[in-house]
C-alpha cells in the first residue's frame, strides 16, 4: 500500500533563507512518526509546510496526502481532506467554554449524532475536560489546554493528526499523560506525526523517527534503533 503521507524533496524558503532542505519522509497508515532535533532545526517549519501554513510561493517539492498532491493547497482545504495540525502553543479560544472549543473542531460536520458520540469519547480520553466542560478555555492549565486542542482536532475526524511540540511548557507528569493519550488515540486507528524537542519521550512513543538538523533529515530509523544510536544518545538524550 502507498503511504498515507509522502513528502519528496521538500524545500521551503522564506525570502533568501532556505529553511527546509530536500526533506523526504513518509508515514504509513496507523503509524506514529516523530521528528526530533534541536530548537531551530526546522522541525516546526517542515510540519507547517506540510499543513499548508507557510507561503506556498516558497515551497518546492511534492507533498502527497492520501494519493493527492497537496503542495499548493491552502491550509483550510488540506484540513478538509483530513490532515489536521495541532499548533504549537495550543491556540484555544479563551472566551469559549471547553465544550464550545471542542465543537469548533466539528464545524464542517453535519453528522451531529456521531459528533455527540465522539465528544463523549474525548471526555473519556481526557476526563479533566469533562470536569471542566462549562469552564472558559482561558482559565485552564497549560496541560488542560493541550488536551483541549487535541480533542478539538479529533472532532474534525482527521485521517492524519499532526502535533507540534505537544510537551511544550508542561510539567513531567502532564507530559506523560499527554503521550499516553497519543498512544490511545493511535489504538483507534489514527495515524499521527509529531514534532518534539523532548527526544526521550518522543522515541519512547513513536514507531519511527527522523532526526532533523539545519532543515535537513540526517537520520531515519525505528525509534528503538534511534534510541540506542550513540550519536543520538549523545546529542539528544543527554547520554555520553
Amino acid at each position: 500500500m502507498a503511504p498515507l503521507l509522502e513528502v519528496k524533496n521538500l524545500n521551503y524558503s522564506y525570502g533568501n533563507i532556505h529553511v527546509v532542505k530536500d526533506v523526504n519522509l513518509y508515514i504509513n497508515e496507523g503509524e506514529i512518526v516523530t521528528l526530533i532535533g534541536a530548537n531551530g532545526a526546522g522541525k516546526t517549519t517542515t510540519l507547517r509546510t506540510i499543513s499548508g501554513l507557510t507561503d506556498a510561493s516558497g515551497v518546492k517539492g511534492e507533498i502527497i496526502f492520501n494519493g493527492k498532491n497537496i503542495q499548493k493547497m491552502p491550509g483550510n482545504k488540506i484540513t478538509a481532506l483530513g490532515l489536521c495540525q495541532v499548533l504549537e502553543g495550543r491556540h484555544i479560544f479563551s472566551k469559549l467554554t471547553v465544550r464550545e472549543n471542542l465543537l469548533v473542531g466539528a464545524y464542517t460536520r453535519k453528522d451531529m449524532d456521531h459528533v455527540k458520540k465522539e465528544l463523549e469519547e474525548i471526555y473519556t480520553l481526557f476526563p479533566r475536560l469533562r470536569e471542566r466542560m462549562e469552564q472558559l478555555g482561558g482559565t485552564l492549565s497549560g496541560g488542560e489546554q493541550q488536551m483541549l486542542a487535541i480533542g478539538r482536532a479529533l472532532l474534525g475526524k482527521p485521517k492524519l493528526l499532526l502535533l507540534d511540540e505537544p510537551s511544550l511548557g508542561l510539567a513531567p507528569l502532564v507530559i506523560r499523560e499527554i503521550f499516553e493519550a497519543i498512544v490511545r488515540i493511535r489504538s483507534t486507528g489514527m495515524t499521527i506525526m509529531f514534532v518534539e524537542q523532548n527526544s526521550k519521550i518522543a522515541l519512547e512513543t513513536a514507531d519511527r523517527g527522523y532526526v532533523v538538523q539545519n532543515g535537513q533529515i540526517v537520520m531515519e530509523d525505528t525509534c528503538e534503533n534511534l534510541a540506542s544510536n550513540e550519536e543520538v544518545k549523545k546529542a539528544y538524550l543527554g547520554e555520553d
